[in-house]
């Protein structure tokens, strides 16, 4: 018999090019919320823009690229 405790499940993405693991089930939103990107920022997963009244119902999995780009204004 195994007794052995697993803990939650996690899945494995990349965010701007870094491994990360998070605790499923994962969605934009809970990425946002744990990276805290300065505004204005915005956010892609696997080359798709999700906008910003969708990030509670975009979903995270395993494997899935995503990219914070914070804008920078400059001249």
């Amino acid at each position: 018999m195994n007794t052995q405790a697993t803990g939650p499940a996690t899945i494995s993405i990349r965010v701007n090019g870094e491994s990360v693991a998070l605790i499923a089930p994962a969605t934009v939103a809970s990425l946002v919320a744990l990276r805290n990107p300065r505004p204005p920022f915005a956010v892609e997963v696997n080359k798709q823009l999700v906008r910003r009244a969708s990030y509670d119902a975009a979903p995270l999995a395993d494997g899935d690229t995503v990219e914070i780009v914070t804008l920078v204004g400059g001249g």
